[in-house]
């Protein structure tokens, strides 16, 4: 698998913590709730943080039609997303060897601008991304505020993960150093409300 890999996209630090298979990928995608977008205008770097959605094989990003960044690179500019999962601290018996768990991807491709159904259809993945069953009970978007949203797309040609779990790392030295080991786990939780509390049970979307 590895060596069907573009070298662009290969993991070059810690490789033992890649995954190219699109079911990692994909599971890493769907879980996060915001990406950032890297793009370069006139050789100036940005990177924006914004809404994602993957539907099949393209992954989705959100933006505002009048900003002049996302226009430029709606044109075919090279871009770069990624995602981010915090999984929990790793505390070890030394400070050089103190990490995160975490899972990460990065995808690599050209962004287009979308427009018409499959418009429509990237917005209501972008709001049953993060709020299962909304679309069906919001308001749905009118035409002026189509106008004012713009989707870009782009690929899953070029994706990668990369994954840290497990403990900590100790020396063969730091065994016996007195001070706890070990990894205190993170997780992203949503606060008490109605909404909530109404529809949201063990992670599950519930009806009324």
């Amino acid at each position: 698998m590895r060596d069907r890999v573009p070298e662009r996209l290969r993991v070059k630090r810690e490789p033992q913590r890649a995954r190219y298979d699109r079911e990692t990928v994909d599971a890493i995608l769907d879980e996060a709730l915001i990406c950032h977008l890297g793009f370069a205008v006139d050789g100036r770097p940005y990177v924006i943080p914004t809404l994602h959605a993957r539907v099949g094989d393209r992954l989705y990003v959100h933006g505002s039609a009048a900003s002049r960044m996302l226009r430029h690179v709606s044109t075919g500019a090279e871009v770069c997303v990624t995602v981010t999962l915090f999984d929990g601290l790793v505390l070890a018996r030394s400070v050089f060897n103190h990490s995160i768990n975490y899972r990460s991807v990065v995808v690599l491709g050209t962004a287009t601008n979308v427009e018409g159904d499959e418009k429509a259809a990237a917005l209501q993945a972008f709001t049953e991304h993060v709020a299962p069953g909304r679309w069906d009970e919001a308001r749905q978007p009118t035409e002026q505020e189509l106008k004012a949203t713009w989707i870009l797309s782009l690929p899953l040609t070029e994706a990668s993960a990369k994954v840290r779990s497990g403990p900590p790392e100790d020396d063969p030295e730091d065994l016996d150093f007195p001070v706890w080991s070990g990894v205190v786990p993170v997780h992203l939780a949503a606060e008490p409300s109605e909404y909530a509390w109404r529809r949201v049970r063990g992670g599950r979307v519930l009806g009324p």
